[in-house]
């Protein structure tokens, strides 16, 4: 059976039994969970404070115990020392090892991530041996160097040079870089600039210890951050640095290539950053609101902290679900590619290009939804939660960073649209067809039967495959006005963005209910209670939409098929909806 493509979410009816989530772990990465878990409440969660007073060596040191443990090769190939484990397995460690503090979080993060996998993609046999054995053990860290004072988002814009040396032997690079993570303890520097007058950037690949001078690789000092505090974030600054030409990394002028690569696997490695960050924000939150008191009796008996705590739960469960649906397409997808006869470095870049949209999706929904946790965390601490000696004030400053790096949350929205648009355009993906059939079904006289909805989450599901309507609808329309000039319409792009995020997140919430739990449960609950508020979100952006580009019987039309397609036969009951997932979750004092 031929793998599910990137995108094809959207015109498909995705069966239960095609998704994966976290029930389905095996046994090994159980194992690995449960160690990561162990690991951070016995090593770091007892020293909070140390990384919130900027303890970098702390931090370092910490990172060469995940080394000892082998969390920093989980992703590398045996053959180069690491663990060569799949796709689904490194998003798992991931989640379970990001979950405390951000500062640990981004150092892991930007090593086994944009630190370790350009090279693992795209390195050179002599460079794969070289650098990663060291990487994979923590006994070299890694650090990689794109962004510069006038080229954060735009990438390709840096002023950073490469020429070659006379003799032939050596690039010479200068130029600066800045907010590069683990700076201050790395040796391995992937780092990009443009060879003479080249349109693109070039990787290269350097160790801080082998530079003919040391001088000519020199640091600014720590940036003061409002939140991930112990992570090492410096400028970088490289004066007439000598890079012999065989660390040139992949090809010459594919540097931006490699880097967004190397970006959409770090976007949806963030969503699973974010994930156990939630959960113990979530647990924090249940314990401290039973424990606490007030008119003689717990706050967790008060109704609209239970509402709080049931969206808590609630944006937990939604979110692992769309994280590790993803994270084993991709695995599928390399898998099949293997299959087939493809060398393995270039099957994991294909793997993850094709479900670049999911990755988009995943970095925007997670991370949103991680800062909103915490902000709830502190308002159910109250005073308390704004107080240093709580750790809902340093989960809110270290959570804010993740609606930035790995691309805007902004930029995001816009990337993940256009990409659809672009792959509809080069005839990757059949939206116009559907779009089309949609056009013709607002014309014609709506059905008055009353549909059969007695099978468990058969109405969710006619919701989701309607609201999937809702976007082909209001896009098509929109694209056929502006044509290819719909790149320039950033606010109606970031309309069908948000009606993408919430399709995807709320079929994948009802999938994972629908194939793991009975319909009386508790995440039965969940995933009818977030696609209540999904088709809520949907129904204000794409009305926003529809009346800021059509017009008369157009527009008239379009809002009437909205109407349609956002209508319950049985509208849930909110509250009981609510109500039931807080009692659960209360009364078992943890996720």
């Amino acid at each position: 059976m031929a793998t599910l493509k990137g995108g094809e979410f959207l015109i498909k009816q995705i069966p239960a039994n095609e998704i994966f989530s976290v029930e389905e772990l095996n046994e090994e990465q159980k194992m690995l969970r449960d160690s990561a878990k162990e690991f951070i409440d016995r090593e770091v969660v007892p020293q909070r404070e140390r990384f919130e007073k900027k303890d970098y060596a702390f931090t370092e040191e910490t990172m060469r115990k995940l080394g000892d443990m082998g969390m920093l090769g989980i992703a590398v190939p045996e053959e180069y020392g690491g663990l060569g484990m799949g796709f689904v397995t490194t998003m798992l460690a991931c989640d379970y090892l990001s979950g405390t503090t951000g500062s640990l979080a981004t150092a892991y993060g930007a090593h086994t991530g944009i630190g370790t996998l350009p090279i693992v993609l795209y390195g050179t046999e002599e460079q794969k041996k070289k650098y990663l054995p060291d990487l994979a053990t923590g006994t070299k860290f890694g650090a990689y160097c794109l962004t510069e004072p006038d080229a954060g988002s735009d990438a390709n814009s840096g002023k950073t040079r490469a020429k070659l040396s006379e003799d032939g032997k050596h690039y010479i690079i200068n130029g600066q870089k800045m907010w590069i993570s683990n700076a201050g303890f790395a040796d391995t520097f992937t780092l990009f600039a443009k060879i003479d007058d080249d349109k693109n950037i070039t990787g290269f690949v350097i160790n801080r210890s082998e530079l003919e001078n040391p001088e000519s690789l020199t640091f600014g000092e720590e940036e003061h951050k409002l939140g991930i505090r112990a992570s090492s974030t410096r400028q970088v600054f490289f004066n007439d640095m000598k890079v012999p030409v065989e660390n040139l990394l992949g090809e010459r002028n594919n540097g931006f290539k490699i880097a967004l690569n190397a970006l959409n696997v770090g976007r949806i490695k963030l969503a699973a950053a974010c994930l156990d960050a939630q959960r113990r924000i979530l647990n924090h939150s249940i314990q401290y609101s039973n424990e606490r008191k007030q008119f003689n009796v717990s706050i967790a008996t008060f109704g609209a902290i239970r509402k709080k705590l049931a969206e808590m739960a609630t944006g937990v469960f939604v979110s692992e679900a769309g994280s590790y649906r993803a994270a084993k397409n991709v695995q599928d997808k390399i898998d099949e590619l293997v299959a087939g006869g493809m060398d393995h470095q270039a099957a994991e870049l294909k793997g993850v290009e094709e479900f670049a949209v999911e990755c988009s999706i995943l970095k925007v929904f997670v991370s949103d939804l991680a800062q909103h946790t915490a902000d709830e965390g502190i308002q159910v601490y109250g005073g308390m939660g704004f107080s240093e000696d709580t750790p809902m004030e340093a989960a809110w400053r270290d959570s804010r960073i993740s609606r930035i790096y790995e691309g805007t949350n902004e930029i995001n929205r816009l990337l993940a649209v256009g990409m659809l648009i672009k792959r509809a355009m080069k005839g990757e993906l059949d939206l116009l067809s559907p779009a089309m059939a949609i056009s013709k079904e607002l014309m014609g006289i709506p059905s008055f039967e009353v549909p059969d909805y007695s099978e468990f989450m058969s109405e969710e599901k006619a919701i989701i495959a309607n609201l999937k309507k809702v976007f082909l609808m209001v896009s098509g329309a929109a694209l056929q006005k502006y044509m290819m000039d719909i790149e320039k319409q950033q606010h109606l792009l970031l309309n069908a963005s948000e009606i993408l995020n919430q399709i995807y997140m709320a079929e994948s919430a009802v999938l994972r209910a629908e194939k793991h739990f009975s319909p009386d449960s508790v995440e039965a609950a969940m995933a009818q209670l977030n696609l209540y508020k999904a088709v809520e979100k949907i129904t204000v952006a794409a009305k926003e939409g529809i009346i800021s580009f059509a017009e008369g019987d157009e527009q008239r039309m379009m809002l009437s098929g909205l109407r349609r397609f956002t209508k319950y036969t049985n509208n849930p009951n909110v509250v009981a909806l609510t109500e039931k997932v807080a009692a659960h979750y209360i009364e078992k004092g943890t996720y």
